[in-house]
């Protein structure tokens, strides 16, 4: 019994009759495996008659397999199945002959389909199967593969070309397909033609049945199928157009590379010697031109290279340009480095700073609050004395520790500065215009060392730093060299508005432990900085030619950019309006200023002078508001001069008067209207008028009205023309009538003339000479007629 031949298998799937189209059933053609098992007697059929059969075969074979219906199917190779008969035999010879199924396309589909349908059925027959199959391959002889290798040959030598149609190869590979096994079939030649149809069994019937309905559905598939070909067979033939037009090529260069052969038989033209000397010429012309021009170039690059070492010695040997130039870089190298130090020590200086003006806002508004209350505790203390005197009771007042300690701290206070009075020789001092802004030894030695520790930090600021980038001079000299060996550059670059932002950490560093308020605090023309600025200046105006140089301006944006904001905060937080002596000093310095800012007005300017002006009239305002407070008592708590109620009236009367002669003292610093509204309309109409018509006329009163006249400004009265006083004073010049018609009924009558002298002084002449008339003080017209 013949062995069964080895199978190779491919998978196909086969979904439908539809899907079936988009699919290769087969292998490419160029399928190595398929390739090596092609035999000569097979590539012999390719080429001889039976190519059209065999180009036949795999659509039969299509049709039968698309007529299986869905599922997989899988069919075994025929170059396998003639690789096992070979073996089977025993020979190497490969087989020569096709093996044509078209004969037998029914009986293969028969069995195909039994063996679906009965898997015994085919078991049984596999032995009928390999009988047949050795009975249909016959092994080829030598003489006959020998012609099978002619003639291929001769195909060969003919077309120059292997033919690459393996169809046939594959077709009947793809009909093996079909069968369950691999069997071989007979040749075209052995085939028997039958004349009569055989005898078709139920299931074959039913098997044509299918297949003639899968083959009408499969039409567009054929026709996909079709179209494939066609691709293939023009891919094909661009890849051999390609081999040929490379072989051209090849055989093109290598017929350029031979070197033709003079043919003698071609005839030129006769030769004219007028044309050779007509062409001679313009050649030479051309070439003439052309040396003429390269001439031209030539003298031009040797003009370039006498003027670049020109160039190159005359920047060698001008050594000033290079100075230029390195004092341009070292300016910039020592601005970069200036701002940089600065940026790094203005945080602290900064710290310093808000150190220092915190530590004398505590002291400030200990003072305030300790005035505020002590006048809350006494006005207190004297409001229950008038109770128990009109009660007429006998009973002891009673008062709480804290009043009591704060009415012996006050009375200990005034007595030390009574002591004081009298070693120094002031015996015309009025109680109540002490600024009381003494602190206990334990609270004073608080505040110096606090103030120490925050100065010994304020030198250690820049103790690291050398003096070219801490010491203004130095830095201003840095700018008075470029100025003076560059004056264009200097100007352009608008060094007089970056002076003042580089100046200003500096400046706060020096004004650190400033304080304008105090009597013994050195001015600003005495700093250091100042004096710079002001020397700075003054050597600009000597070198500049320009009458309106920009360097002028420096000192007063100083002044509005760092010092103002400065001595705003001292007022806002710091200043004490009732404290003569803080006033005083601050006024000082603002006058300094402010005469600064007269030099030179400009909008920054202005603006910095109203900066300053408004906090301060309004610090005044708050005053006012609450530190003034006179309080009025029935007159039999005021007859005796030495009873608390008359003395805490009088002293709260001259605080009053002080803190209006401190107002005043603005006349020159502050517009008219305002101190008016000020003085005159909030603290003399409202307060003192009010207290001096609760008191009995007499000498004291002739006296405060005095201190009242000698605060005003001389300023409002300098018009020789007037005869009516300020409106404001109004109310003043009635009070004085009033006093001068009580006391001129009764004994005192000195107080009379004074009382006209302050009519006169403040330009209320008509009010005095109707006086004079009324009451026949003829005396008093010599008064007048002075004036």
């Amino acid at each position: 019994m013949a062995h069964r031949p080895k199978r190779t298998f491919r998978q196909r799937r086969a979904d439908s009759s539809d899907s079936d189209s988009t699919q290769e059933p087969f292998a490419e053609p160029g399928a190595p495996g398929e390739q090596a098992d092609l035999g000569p007697a097979e590539e012999g059929l390719q080429s001889g008659g039976g190519r059209a059969e065999a180009a036949e075969l795999p659509r039969r074979a299509r049709g039968r397999g698309r007529g299986r219906g869905s599922g997989r199917v899988w069919a075994s190779s025929r170059h396998a199945a003639r690789a096992a008969s070979r073996l089977d035999g025993g020979s190497d010879v490969p087989e020569s002959r096709a093996v044509d199924l078209s004969t037998d396309e029914e009986d293969g589909t028969h069995r195909s389909s039994e063996s679906k349908d009965d898997q015994s059925s085919s078991s049984n027959s596999s032995s009928s199967l390999e009988e047949e199959f050795t009975s249909l391959v016959n092994i080829p002889d030598a003489a006959f593969i020998q012609a099978a290798y002619r003639k291929r040959e001769l195909a060969r030598a003919q077309e120059d070309y292997i033919s690459l149609d393996v169809k046939h190869a594959f077709t009947i590979s793809g009909v093996k397909k079909n069968t369950e096994y691999p069997e071989s079939e007979p040749d075209d030649h052995e085939n028997i033609i039958p004349f009569t149809p055989k005898p078709q069994t139920l299931r074959q019937k039913m098997a044509e049945t299918t297949a003639t309905r899968n083959e009408e559905t499969s039409e567009d598939s054929e026709e996909d199928k079709k179209y494939q070909d066609i691709w293939e067979q023009q891919q094909m033939r661009r890849a051999v157009k390609i081999t040929k037009g490379r072989d051209i090529d090849l055989s093109h260069s290598s017929e350029s590379q031979t070197v033709k052969k003079f043919d003698a038989s071609i005839s030129f033209p006769p030769v004219n010697l007028e044309i050779i000397k007509k062409q001679l010429n313009t050649r030479l012309t051309l070439l003439q031109d052309t040396h003429r021009s390269h001439l031209r170039e030539y003298e031009k690059y040797i003009q370039d290279v006498k003027s670049s070492k020109s160039t190159i010695q005359n920047l060698e040997n001008s050594s000033n340009q290079v100075l230029n130039f390195k004092f341009y870089k070292s300016m910039k190298v020592y601005v970069e480095n200036l701002i940089d130090c600065l940026d790094k020590k203005i945080i602290n200086i900064q710290e310093i700073e808000s150190a220092m003006h915190a530590l004398l806002v505590k002291q400030a508004m200990i003072f305030m609050k300790r005035r505020q209350d002590e006048l809350k505790h006494e006005s207190a203390y004297l409001q229950q004395l008038s109770r128990k005197a009109e009660t007429s009771t006998n009973r002891s007042l009673a008062i709480d520790e804290k009043t009591q300690w704060i009415l012996e701290e006050i009375e200990s206070r005034r007595a030390q500065r009574r002591q004081a009075r009298v070693l120094s020789g002031n015996c015309t001092h009025q109680e109540g215009t002490s600024s009381d802004d003494e602190l206990p030894s334990a609270d004073m030695m608080d505040f110096q060392k606090s103030q120490g520790d925050i100065l010994r930090d304020h030198k250690k600021i820049f103790e690291d730093v050398h003096d070219d980038f801490c010491n203004i001079q130095n830095i201003l000299l840095k700018f008075q060299q470029w100025r003076e060996k560059f004056p264009d550059s200097y100007y352009e670059a608008f060094i007089s508005l970056c002076i003042p932002k580089l100046l200003n950490p500096l400046i706060r560093f020096q004004l650190i432990d400033w304080n304008p308020l105090k009597f013994d605090s050195i001015g600003l023309k005495q700093m250091p900085w100042f004096t710079s600025i002001e020397e700075f200046i003054d050597s600009s105006m000597e070198d500049s030619k320009k009458e309106d140089s920009s360097d002028k301006k420096i000192l007063s944006t100083v002044i509005s950019k760092t010092i103002i904001p400065r001595l705003t905060d001292f007022v806002e937080f710091i200043w004490d309006p009732l404290s003569t002596s803080q006033t005083t000093n601050l006024i000082t310095q603002s006058r300094m200023i402010f005469e600064e800012h007269s030099t030179c007005e400009n909008e920054v300017i202005s603006k910095g002078k109203q900066d300053l002006l408004k906090p301060i009239v309004s610090r005044m305002k708050k005053a006012i508001d609450d530190d003034v407070f006179i309080p009025l008592y029935p007159e039999s708590a005021v007859e005796n001069r030495m009873s608390p109620h008359s003395k805490f009236q009088e002293r709260q009367f001259w605080s009053g008067l002080k803190l209006f002669r401190n107002i005043l003292l603005w006349n020159e610093l502050l517009p008219e209207d305002t101190l008016q509204e000020l003085g005159l309309g909030k603290l003399l109409n409202r307060y003192l008028i009010i207290a001096l018509l609760n008191a009995i006329p007499g000498p004291d009163v002739v006296k405060k009205c005095n201190q009242i006249a000698a605060c005003l400004p001389e300023k409002w009265f300098q018009n020789s023309a007037m005869r009516t006083s300020i409106p404001q004073l109004e109310n003043f010049i009635q009070f004085l009538l009033q006093s001068a018609r009580k006391l001129s009924t009764s004994e005192i009558r000195d107080e009379v003339k004074e009382i006209i002298l302050i009519l006169v002084k403040i330009k209320a002449l008509n009010q005095a000479e109707s006086f004079i008339e009324e009451y026949h003080l003829d005396h008093l017209k010599s008064v007048i007629e002075e004036v």
